[in-house]
């Protein structure tokens, strides 16, 4: 049977502010769209941060039993700087500073993404759709929302009409905002004037002459609007109506509030049963920004390259760090908490490399299964990792406990226990023990080094004494020493 069926998992809804009870639409299966990144830049650490939150929540699912379809996708048509639908296509920007194609930056991106979520050991997206491969769906979806009569066409550009939407929805509903504040808030901009309301946001743009990216549409040459792809995409792939929707506290508004106004306006139905939002990272207690140095990217934690390092950390103490906050929470990053996670998480590696050698008895002196119902309880309550992560020292304290003689563990439990603590460390948290890792790569060095030294063996006695010194000496300059002897050549690493 599957787990799902004997736990009661709840979800905080950001659409209801409050805790339920998950049900999904079709029992065993689950729809889950999550907002990805906008290819333009590498991806900073609140956005990795984000879709970690959501692999927990990927992963929890899967592990219950549920049977996931998880779409994540990729914005690589670009999208103007401001939410007022005017500034610069954020990609065309940086392939005109570089002097590239636009495709060009948005695959060094993306490669980036990619690479950086694997260090982290996310699991891939069931499906991964581009902006640019469903411009097709774009343009038949506002042919759709025109219909209903809640867009308008102005010179070529197409307009979600928000206070006509609003008559009969509420547009708004999700971040708690009303028609009236939203009035009373907005100022004029300049470029502004096609629109009838401040409010209204763009489902099409027609394209200036000097914009790059731009496809034939019945309006105009022009491009979507950023809200638009997300609603054809989850559409596409998930229905009409799905069960969830995540992405970061950010883009509850405008993003997230234009969605769920565009999929009812086009289809009449409630597009998400549950909106989740994860909370955003801070450095030193300040707002991260490149612009103030208060800043740090992922690569620069795994090799310690940053001022606000004392050293470098591996991606699995980073996961570890974030996932030690609720993914509702504002999570401070600093060298000293990182260091902090680096002992508990080094920790924790050492006492399942340890169970094994734990002394069995015939009986347990303490409850595995009500241990292991408490791991569950955590997750259940709003995927709280945190909860989890005490949980599972809890264990920890346990099994040191036994290893000292002051605790008993009978062979079934241990092995229960053994079981729990991999599903819910490597399963479900999605850490890995870097130590493995590290022996792996030895073992790699070792046969490199081992290698090299047959080479200049055959290289001495073939007589060829500059081959075999430039094998030496090169080693010396990377830290490796040979030593002649007797029993042949040894090597040591600096």
């Amino acid at each position: 049977m599957a787990l799902y069926k004997e736990q009661s998992l709840k979800i905080y809804n950001s659409m209801s502010g409050e805790k339920e009870i998950f049900t999904p639409i079709n029992e065993g299966n689950i729809g889950m769209y999550v907002c990805g990144p906008t290819v333009y830049s590498n991806v900073h650490l609140g956005n990795c941060r984000t879709f970690i939150s959501f692999d927990l929540v990927f992963r929890y699912l899967k592990h219950l039993g549920f049977k996931v379809r998880y779409v994540r996708n990729i914005t690589d048509a670009g999208h103007l700087e401001n939410d007022a639908d005017s500034g610069e296509d954020r990609i065309a920007k940086k392939a005109r500073l570089e002097q590239i194609e636009p495709m060009e930056v948005v695959q060094r991106y993306t490669v980036d993404f990619h690479n950086t979520l694997q260090k982290f050991n996310n699991l891939p997206p069931s499906i991964e759709p581009t902006a640019t491969g469903h411009i097709v769906e774009q343009i038949e979806t506002i042919k759709k929302i025109l219909e209903k009569g809640f867009a308008y066409e102005v010179n070529g550009s197409v307009y979600f009409d928000v206070l006509k939407f609003d008559k009969d929805h509420n547009y708004g509903k999700l971040s708690g905002r009303t028609i009236e504040d939203m009035i009373a808030n907005t100022r004029e901009l300049s470029g502004q004037s096609d629109k009838k309301n401040p409010q209204d946001f763009a489902l099409w743009k027609k394209a200036e002459p000097q914009h790059i990216m731009r496809w034939p549409s019945p309006w105009s040459d022009g491009f979507p609007g950023w809200h638009l792809e997300c609603t054809v995409m989850s559409t596409k792939y998930l229905g009409e109506s799905f069960d969830i929707h995540g992405g970061g506290m950010d883009l509850k508004f405008p993003h997230h509030e234009c969605e769920i106004a565009q999929g009812e306006a086009a289809t009449g139905k409630t597009p998400v049963n549950y909106w989740m939002h994860a909370n955003m990272l801070t450095l030193n207690g300040q707002k991260m920004a490149k612009s103030t140095g208060n800043n740090i990217l992922p690569n620069e934690i795994f090799t310690g390259n940053n001022p606000n390092l004392s050293k470098a950390y591996s991606p699995s103490v980073a996961r570890f760090f974030m996932l030690q906050a609720h993914y509702r929470s504002i999570l401070d990053f600093s060298n000293d908490a990182l260091m902090a996670s680096e002992k508990g998480f080094n920790r924790l590696m050492d006492t399942l490399r340890n169970i094994d050698q734990l002394p069995v008895s015939n009986t347990s002196s303490f409850s595995v299964d009500e241990w292991q119902q408490r791991c569950y309880n955590a997750m259940n309550d709003d995927f709280n990792s945190p909860i989890l992560i005490a949980t599972l020292f809890d264990a920890v304290k346990y099994i040191n406990a036994i290893k000292e003689g002051d605790e008993k563990i009978s062979q079934q439990d241990l092995e229960l226990l053994k079981n729990t603590m991999h599903d819910f460390i490597f399963e479900v948290l999605g850490l890995v023990d870097s130590t493995i890792v590290n022996e792996d790569r030895t073992q790699k060095l070792s046969g490199t080094i081992e290698l090299l030294i047959k080479l200049r063996a055959e290289a001495r006695n073939n007589k060829d004494f500059a081959t075999s010194d430039q094998i030496r000496d090169q080693l010396l300059s990377l830290g490796i020493q040979l030593k002649d002897g007797k029993e042949g050549t040894t090597f040591s690493v600096e």
